[in-house]
């Protein structure tokens, strides 16, 4: 059983010189009410992703079900949007544990809902260049 004791510490927001990290947990709504979120980010989620994904889905639900047929696909790649899951060691043998891996989008994006869930992973952060962000036109 996963008992997990906060919910908030998979909801953060971080930067480096290259990237924008965010907390898989976090909901499209809790982004666009951060205010240390980048405003373009923002501007993108309400003008471009809200079609596809209500303003509740999470981070973490959206990219598990992301298919390369939909805009907000070709949002997240042009953003140049990498994924950070956990997922099993060994799939045939779960008990082994967990590993880290980074997903391009484009990806994490061929691999069925089916396959992730026989897989094991789990989403736990996005990833967006803040090069692709400055050069996205809004």
């Amino acid at each position: 059983m996963n008992n997990i004791v906060n919910e908030d510490d998979f909801k953060y927001y971080m930067q480096d010189i290259e990237r924008y990290y965010f907390g898989a947990r976090y909901d499209y709504n809790e982004l666009l009410n951060n205010e240390m979120v980048p405003f373009k980010f923002k501007t993108i989620i309400t003008k471009y992703i809200k079609d596809d994904v209500d303003y509740d889905t999470t981070l973490e639900s959206h990219l598990f079900y992301i298919t390369n047929e939909k805009y907000d696909y070709r949002i997240y790649k042009q953003l140049r949007a990498k994924v950070r899951v956990s997922q099993y060691k060994n799939p045939d043998n779960q008990a082994k544990g967990f590993k880290e891996k980074v997903y391009t989008i484009e990806q994490l994006s061929k691999i069925s809902p089916e396959d992730k869930l026989k897989e094991g992973i789990i989403i736990r952060e996005l990833i967006i260049s803040k090069l692709a962000l400055f050069g996205f036109s809004v």
